[in-house]
């Protein structure tokens, strides 16, 4: 064998299977947010979880460092829903990069396809796993744990979490794989129409737990009590018979409203509702008291 053919052999690309793809992905969640920059965001990461993939496909040492500086661009995304699917479409892009290197042909995923890619991708899929996963999902979870943890059990603490983590390594998991098996297609399947009616439900599913939130763990009821004729007039009480839990209700919409109108202002919310019930804490404490 010449000297040659044995560099050719020692340049050939390895085999990527699935089980890299998830090693990439698993580092990149590990690594998320360590190596955050203002210039380049969680672009490392990325690159550090598929570094032992390139390590597999490039053999030459200046191709290795092409592939490194190319990853090291400008990247953001949201974790599972973003990192996941991009982490598995680049790992086919650069298979078939490195085959075409490799083998000396014309490279069709050169470095602007690639990036292109990742950019194209990042905005739209971090839109979608945010209100997801942080908008509904970690939700749902503490509500599930809300119980536990008001009877002073540990698991009502941990519970969240543990859950929120399994489901996001889970997730991250098969949109990673499935952006590995459909390439650049897979975005495609993610917002699809299956996707969606998964999003549509978690959406609705995450309203429910919002209202038994609101109804259940949301304490506001008036004190206002009248004696007429010798009878007591308990207005808490008439309330709860018209409607349970209307006060709370109230309170939730009215800063649900609040929020629509003037944007996500939580601290002069919260002035406001204090300002507000102590207003009327005192107009019912002076009536009852006083009249």
């Amino acid at each position: 064998m010449t000297d040659i053919q044995q560099r050719s052999i020692d340049l050939k690309p390895e085999e990527i299977t699935k089980k890299d793809v998830m090693v990439a992905w698993l580092r990149f969640y590990y690594a998320n947010e360590i190596p955050h920059s203002f210039d380049r965001y969680i672009a490392a990461a990325l690159l550090w979880g598929l570094m032992p993939i390139l390590k597999k496909l490039y053999k030459d040492k200046d191709d290795l460092i092409a592939a490194y500086q190319r990853h090291l661009l400008f990247f953001n995304t949201q974790l599972t829903w973003g990192g996941g699917t991009i982490t598995g479409i680049v790992s086919s892009l650069e298979i078939v990069r490195a085959q075409e290197t490799y083998e000396g042909k014309p490279i069709s995923i050169n470095d602007d396809l690639l990036y292109n890619t990742k950019a194209g991708l990042m905005g739209a899929l971090a839109g979608i796993g945010d209100a997801i996963d942080s908008g509904t999902v970690q939700y749902i979870f503490i509500a599930i744990a809300l119980p536990w943890a008001q009877q002073g059990l540990a698991i009502g603490a941990l519970f969240p979490f543990i859950a929120f983590v399994t489901y996001q390594v889970s997730v991250g998991y098969y949109f990673c794989q499935l952006g590995f098996k459909l390439g650049r297609n897979a975005a495609t399947e993610v917002v699809g129409t299956k996707m969606q009616m998964i999003i549509e439900a978690l959406s609705i599913l995450g309203l429910f737990m919002m209202g038994i939130l609101a109804a259940s763990y949301i304490k506001v009821a008036s004190s206002l009590r009248f004696n007429l004729s010798g009878k007591d007039f308990v207005i808490q009480e008439t309330l709860d018979k018209i409607l349970p839990g209307l006060l709370p209700l109230v309170v939730v919409s009215g800063l649900y409203f609040y929020f629509t109108k003037k944007g996500l202002k939580v601290t002069n919310a919260l002035i406001g509702l204090t300002i507000i019930l102590g207003v009327w804490a005192a107009i019912e404490y002076s009536i009852v008291h006083f009249l």
